[in-house]
C-alpha cells in the first residue's frame, strides 16, 4: 500500500478522517457495518467511495488491530 486511503485534513470536515478524494467520513462505513449493513449498501449510498478504498481501509484497520497490545 503506497499511502493510506484515509485523510485527515483540517480543511475537510474539520479534520474528521475521510476516504481520500472524498468528503465521506470513515466513521460512516464503521456505522454501516456495526448496524449490519453491507459494504454494497454503503457503496450505493456513497458512490464517491470505491470498493477498493473500503477493502484497503479494512486491511489497514486489521493490520493496526493485529499490532495492538490488548493490555
Amino acid at each position: 500500500m503506497d499511502e493510506s486511503v484515509i485523510v485527515k485534513d483540517p480543511e475537510i470536515l474539520s479534520g474528521m478522517p475521510v476516504f481520500r478524494g472524498t468528503r465521506v467520513p470513515v466513521g460512516n462505513l464503521i456505522d454501516y457495518l456495526a448496524t449490519g449493513e453491507t459494504i454494497d449498501a454503503f457503496l450505493d449510498d456513497f458512490p464517491t467511495v470505491t470498493r477498493e478504498q473500503v477493502i484497503q481501509f479494512l486491511q489497514e484497520a486489521g493490520a493496526m488491530a493485529a499490532h495492538e497490545d490488548p493490555h
